[in-house]
């Protein structure tokens, strides 16, 4: 919700009246590709069941609207309200510093 990850379940709809809202189908590239950040994930087998990916994907960039370059600590915390079972948080983690290094390659 405005560039900021939110938990959808905890939302009211008149809190979101008028606000810009994100989804993992709305961060793809205009010709469907995938966003280096989905695509960073692919890379670096951070998915395996995907339902914790929707999540995952826009908490880490919601981050990395904010912090160009975070280290592994900023990472985890960005995504602490999010769980997964299958991959562990290791790959997801190193997704995220591949998709740094690719969306912000001269910072």
């Amino acid at each position: 919700v405005n560039s900021e990850a939110k938990r959808s379940c905890k939302l009211k709809l008149k809190d979101v009246l008028g606000k810009e809202i994100t989804t993992i189908e709305g961060i793809s590239a205009e010709d469907g590709g995938l966003h280096p950040l989905q695509q960073a994930f692919i890379d670096a087998g951070a998915i395996q069941c995907g339902f914790c990916t929707p999540g995952m994907v826009l908490s880490a960039l919601a981050l990395l609207l904010t912090n160009h370059k975070p280290n592994r600590a900023e990472i985890r915390q960005a995504l602490k309200g999010n769980i997964c079972r299958c991959t562990g948080y290791q790959q997801i983690i190193d997704a995220v510093q591949r998709a740094a290094a690719i969306m912000y390659p001269n910072e």
